[in-house]
């Protein structure tokens, strides 16, 4: 869902509030007073908000001494605050509305530019009050305070308005005391039973003569100055109170002394509005009094003889916000049918009853106030017109249109006609492009109207490569060529040259160049190409075949290709470090032969075994876009403990049953069942990849693509896309009902069996749904619907739709992070999927008619004749058939892309708990949280400490499983970073802003560091990445961030910080003196001023103040003397502050890991560096190939490639007295292989694996040389 941040007019305001009840929330969660309906992005309809079926509709009455009315004649007076002080007849909840001109309001509303407020809710201002659970009652013994604030966002007016509602003062008890006719009778029998003389002749009181004695007490309180007492034995004072309504007395201020009861006074000479407790909490009673007299039935208040009367406050509220007399749709004053306000008016914060200029004006307000719900607010612009059937508004729709602003309604309509699904979290600007270009391939003559589209979707995404595409006519290699200005026969090299000529000679045609390169480079099936499109770095250019043939020595080219192979083997044996030279020689004789011999050695592990096998760590291929699943794997494999927890599974492996999941949490929640039975069979995912690393006679190995899944997609993430699945997409087609086709849900993959087997059936049942599914349709029928044959803009959902979207909300899984809420997973929870409240139920639609405005029936059902449901005029779909297998790994090859997606942290967060998920605890801490072998291994804690008003810091405690540093700022060493995580800040407490610090509690073993690199350009509007260097450090110490009693620690803390606040604004001045518009430092600029003063005025023509040039010159060079002075005193002060802690040294880090990034925010490529501390070396892992570092420069120093440098992304400390026992990078045990030959080459030719015999000429003459050619002790025959 989208929730909008616009505002409300005054009208709309108003009319919420009478319906506004703090007591009871929508059903939906929102605000009625705050928030506007919240909208969908894959629906046409925003959701109304649903009010509680026990709300109270207001009838707000004035209490006059709290109140400051506004003139009910003549503009407002922008220099007085007007207050409305009411309480609710119905409800007796208390209202005080007060609106104030800050500045005097230069021109408040309404005015002729501004007909109307348009308040805009200022959440800093407000003090909500807190929901008390999900519960219709509350409780009323605790009473509740509920202040929102909101301002007026026209510039003119900033008015600025308070709404305060608070509970009644009577509790229920209470008044029960006053009206229950048996609690009275009996409290009046015990009196008279008491004194039979005194009372005779009296008889009980009814109700309504209780409440008007008190009443009058408190009106006498009210008016008389001076204290009065009353009598305790007084004889109405006995029947209708007395002593058992004591605790209701005591609370308005009633006094018991000895024998008599003394009626606390108010104070009778204070102004309205009165501010003073003792008078408010006096009138609020007698009014909430009153409003219980008005409550009794006629025949009481008859008796009493006395008139009551009241004051609406209706009047008075409407002239504070000036909304009295604004303009009004005609029809609407005579339309007496109390119609349904369709959602799209409170959408754009106005009311049914809006002239259409007044409809104009509400929805311009909203695009000032919040220019990122435009689409939303133009779509409900485009429904009002077409529902009015309105040529003013439908100008105005039209005008937005071609300024290029696009509805929600469009965008929908311009996703589907791309196939994409709206709502996918998934979607990056690659697929679409990608999308786009596979349809305009299949269907040339509807590429106009797609382009459309994907212009559309651009303008959405605020995508500089989709609006370029869009607009851009590069769809295949003819055109790709002639747009870069190259021809085919170009090698790779002059094709990037020619990018950057297009680059340069306008960068708003970046991404059309790119795409001609990817285009190209599809084409060649060029890896140079697609390694420079993913990592900004040229990749190996395929060598000239002459070239190869001359770096292999090979002068006869018709040799074969076993003699080939047989002198590549031996140049490496000669020059290993040379093989991948040797490689791309053998790869162009390959290409240009044609050979399938060598192609298969090039692809072979044979290529790529430099080391000993058993000696050194696997590789993992890429399976699309994995390349940081693939680092992930290579770290996790490397940390000893975990990976003899994969590898020794059913020793830690949890009973899954109902009991034992309920004793402890994990992320403060219980897991579920289904949750542990995925997260074990992760696990013997992974245990199978990790056995593979360890005993493959290869050089890499494939991971399975269910364990990739597994990884990436969480359960959450997988359940959301399965739903999306069954509401679009690839679904298996059903057969046509009249032409058209029927699409049914995509089933589970097999995947989805639990390890133990569980049949369908039994996990339905599990889930409270039945097993078999309703079959849905699609929307292939509605996009294949032309404007013409839709005379709305809003097509009808159906029910089976809306009830099928409601059974998957129902049983959907919390995610696994501590941000997630508590919610009900039992059976009956999701049993009842269509409740009172259910979507399915307030967004049904009724049908249009002629007279009506052309909106959908908010409440009238579908398919119905005079409320009968008519027969179904056509046959019902086949069942779905059996799907194949093919299609099942397209699915969850598909699942993996989406899974690619997500976040770094995500999935490291996804791994982490199915592993806690999957194993049994070992203990548990106070709170219930399970703590076991991983816990223990990655997470720590981390104690905040925060100030509070008093002055005293509050703690808090929690488990982390990473530390988050930033570079956004610059360029920062890796302290410099980490210190971001733990200096003191400022952060709003109550209201103000208080220090806020935070330490480590507990260190964990393995610690975890994510860099974050990801940013958002809110000038862009779009996101881009971070490529600031961070400085790291082999071995980090973290004495300085440990929390402790040291006072010398604490004290040069805050020496720490206080360094570091003058030296930013040391910065700050610095900036400000260098960074001048005309890109000179203040001196340059002044000393440039001086010079150009002097010669005009020795030109004469101008004249020049005397002495301005001397005072300029002099304040040039004060300017260079203050920043020369900054300067040092920036240099000084770092220079402190990395010198502070270097003594603290007692808790030494090593760098285990760096996961390393190249490319873009959206794109690129991860590959890890991996310490192996016993070797005493650096191993690189990228994919298949796992490659010794030479030089570490490479892992630490900066990369100075300008495009997309290098970054590390993710770092991973051990502590270093547990490196060696943690730390494992080689674990292989290789089972010995067959002598005879390799299983890697199967085209070998039986000689190939013979000896041979090659005469080699020394000094001595000429001699035989015996060998094997692929033994590893051959000499290698100098001429052949």
């Amino acid at each position: 869902m989208i929730e909008l941040k616009g505002g409300k007019t005054a009208p709309r305001l108003l009319e919420d509030l009478d319906a506004y009840d703090p007591r009871r929330p929508s059903t939906a969660g929102c605000n009625l007073l705050v928030n506007l309906p919240r909208q969908h992005e894959n629906d046409e309809l925003p959701t109304t908000i649903v009010r509680h079926k026990n709300q109270c509709k207001h009838q707000w009455d004035v209490k006059n001494s709290q109140c400051h009315l506004p003139l009910i004649i003549g503009r407002p007076d922008p220099n007085a605050v007007s207050t409305v002080a009411a309480f609710c007849e119905h409800c007796r909840c208390h209202l005080k509305l007060s609106i104030e001109f800050p500045s005097g309001g230069a021109s408040p509303c309404p005015s002729h530019e501004s007909p109307l407020h348009h308040f805009i809710y200022r959440a800093e201002e407000s003090q909500p009050r807190t929901r008390l659970g999900n519960a219709a009652r509350i409780d009323y013994s605790a009473g509740w305070e509920d202040l929102l604030s909101f301002q007026c966002s026209t510039t003119e007016c900033s008015a600025k308005l308070k709404i305060q509602t608070r509970s009644p003062h009577l509790r229920p008890e209470w008044i029960d005391l006053l009206t229950n006719k048996d609690i009275i009778k009996s409290r009046a029998q015990k009196a008279i039973s008491d004194d039979p003389a005194r009372f005779e002749g009296h008889a009980v009181p009814f109700p309504s003569e209780v409440l008007s004695n008190l009443r009058t007490y408190i009106v006498n309180a009210l008016q008389v100055s001076s204290r009065r007492t009353i009598p305790a034995h007084n004889k109405r004072w006995l029947l209708c109170l007395g002593d058992p309504c004591t605790e209701l007395l005591e609370y308005i201020g009633f006094v018991r002394m000895d024998d008599e009861w003394l009626v606390l006074c108010a104070d009778t000479s204070a102004a309205a509005p009165v501010s003073n407790p003792i008078n408010v909490l006096l009138e609020d009673v007698e009014k909430e009094l009153l409003a219980l007299l008005l409550q009794r039935p006629d025949d009481e208040k008859r008796a009493l003889k006395v008139q009551y009367s009241l004051t609406s406050a209706s009047q008075y509220l409407t002239k504070a916000l000036g909304t009295e007399n604004y303009d009004r749709n005609p029809s609407s004053r005579t339309n007496t049918s109390h119609e349904e306000e369709h959602p799209f008016y409170p959408t754009l914060g106005a009311k049914l009853d809006f002239r259409d200029d007044l409809i104009k004006f509400a929805y311009e307000r909203q695009l000032i106030s919040d220019p990122e719900g435009t689409p939303y607010y133009l779509q409900a612009l485009q429904g009002i017109a077409a529902g009015r059937n309105s040529e003013d508004l439908q100008t105005s729709v039209a005008i937005e249109a071609s300024s290029g602003k696009v509805s929600a309604h469009d965008i929908r309509k311009a996703y589907n006609a791309l196939g994409l699904d709206l709502g996918s979290e998934y979607l990056d600007d690659d697929h679409i492009i990608g999308t786009f270009q596979s349809r305009a391939a299949d269907s040339p003559r509807q590429e106009p109207d797609l382009r459309r589209a994907l212009q559309i979707v651009g303008q959405h995404r605020c995508s500089q490569s989709i609006q370029s595409m869009a607009s851009k006519t590069v769809t295949n290699l003819e055109q790709a060529l002639s747009w870069l200005g190259a021809t085919d026969d170009m090698d790779d090299n002059f094709v990037v040259a020619m990018y950057k000529v297009k680059e340069e000679e306008n960068p708003a045609e970046e991404a059309t160049a790119r795409h001609a390169v990817s285009l190209i480079a599809q084409h060649r099936n060029s890896g140079a190409l697609k390694q420079w499109l993913e990592t900004g770095v040229l990749g190996e250019v395929d060598m000239d075949v002459g070239q190869a043939y001359n770096r292999l020595q090979i002068d006869d080219r018709t040799i074969e290709d076993s003699f080939v192979l047989a002198t590549f083997e031996l140049n490496y044996q000669e020059a290993p470090s040379q093989a991948d030279d040797l490689r791309s020689a053998l790869r162009a004789i390959a290409k240009d032969r044609k050979s399938s011999l060598l192609n298969n050695f090039l692809n072979s592990s044979m290529a790529t075994t430099i080391h000993p096998l058993a000696e050194w760590p696997v590789g993992l291929r890429n399976i699309g876009n994995t390349c940081y699943l693939n680092s992930l794997l290579q770290f996790y494999f490397t940390i000893k403990p975990f990976r003899e927890i994969v590898l020794d599974f059913d020793a830690y492996k949890r009973d899954a049953t109902k009991n034992n999941l309920m004793e402890s949490t994990i992320g403060s929640r219980v897991v579920s069942k289904q949750e542990v039975q995925r997260a074990q069979r992760f696990v013997r995912e992974l245990q199978k990849l990790f056995q593979g690393m360890i005993t493959s006679p290869t050089a890499f190995i494939e991971p399975e693509l269910e364990l990739a899944r597994l990884t990436l997609l969480s359960q959450p993430a997988e359940a959301d896309l399965r739903r999306s699945s069954t509401i679009g997409g690839d679904r298996p087609s059903l057969g046509e009902i009249n032409g058209r086709p029927v699409i049914g849900p995509l089933a589970l993959p097999i995947s989805d069996i639990a390890e133990d087997n569980i049949n369908t059936d039994s996990r339905a049942a599990e889930n409270g749904i039945e097993s078999s599914e309703p079959t849905l349709l699609g929307n292939d029928l509605a996009e294949d619907v032309t404007d013409q044959d839709m005379p709305d803009l809003i097509p009808e959902q159906s029910p089976q739709q809306s009830q099928k979207e409601t059974i998957l909300d129902d049983k959907e899984n919390l995610p696994p992070n501590e941000a997630s809420t508590e919610r009900s997973n039992t059976i009956e929870h999701l049993a009842n999927p269509l409740a009172e409240a259910s979507p399915s139920q307030t967004t049904e639609q009724r049908p249009l008619t002629d007279g009506d405005h052309k909106f959908p029936d908010l409440h009238g059902p579908n398919g119905t004749k005079d409320g009968v449901i008519e027969p179904p005029s056509r046959p019902p779909p086949y069942p779905p058939r059996p799907q194949p297998e093919e299609n099942k790994d397209k699915i969850i090859r598909q699942e993996i892309q989406m899974g690619a997606q997500q976040d770094v942290t995500e999935v490291i967060s996804n791994v982490l708990y199915q592993l806690e998920c999957a194993i049994k605890a070992t203990s548990f801490d106070p709170s219930g949280e399970q703590i076991d072998q991983i816990k223990d291994m990655f997470f720590g804690k981390s104690r905040s400490y925060t100030q509070n008003l008093r002055g005293d810091f509050e703690t808090k405690e929690q488990f982390f499983s990473y530390l988050f540093v930033d570079v956004a700022s610059g360029p920062k060493t890796i302290y410099e970073a980490l210190d971001g995580a733990f200096d003191v800040q400022q952060v709003q407490v109550d209201g103000t802003y208080q220090p806020q610090y935070s330490t480590i509690s507990q260190l964990p073993p393995v610690l975890n560091i994510l860099v974050q690199r990801a940013q958002y350009d809110q000038t862009k509007s779009s996101a881009f990445k971070s490529v600031n260097h961070l400085d790291l450090e082999e071995t980090i110490y973290l004495d300085r961030y440990i929390d402790s009693d040291d006072k010398d620690l604490i004290q040069r803390r805050a020496q720490s910080w206080d360094w570091k606040r003058q030296l930013r604004q040391l910065e700050a001045r610095r900036d400000d003196l260098v960074q001048t518009d005309l890109k000179m430092d203040a001196s340059d600029l002044l000393n440039t001023t001086a010079g150009y003063l002097d010669e005009i005025s020795k030109e004469g023509d101008i004249g020049v103040t005397a002495g301005l040039q001397e005072a300029i010159k002099e304040a040039a060079v004060e300017a260079k003397e203050e920043l020369d002075s900054i300067t040092n005193l920036i240099k000084d002060l770092t220079a402190n502050i990395r010198s502070q802690f270097v003594d603290r040294q007692k808790l030494p880090y090593r760098l285990q890991s760096a996961f390393i990034h190249r490319g873009t925010a959206t794109s690129g490529h991860y590959w890890i560096y991996i310490r192996d501390f016993k070797q005493d070396l650096w191993r690189e892992y990228n994919d298949e190939t796992v490659s010794a570092v030479t030089k570490v420069s490479q892992i630490f120093d900066e990369d100075k490639n300008p495009g997309r440098p290098a970054t590390p992304y993710f770092l991973v400390y051990v502590r270093d007295d547990l490196k060696d026992e943690f730390v494992d990078p080689v674990c292989r045990d290789v089972p010995e292989q067959p002598e005879t030959q390799n299983a890697a080459i199967n085209d070998v030719p039986d000689h190939f694996a013979e000896s041979y015999t090659a005469p080699v000429q020394d000094g001595q003459g000429t001699t035989a040389v015996s060998g094997n050619w692929f033994e590893a002790d051959y000499v290698k025959p100098q001429q052949w």
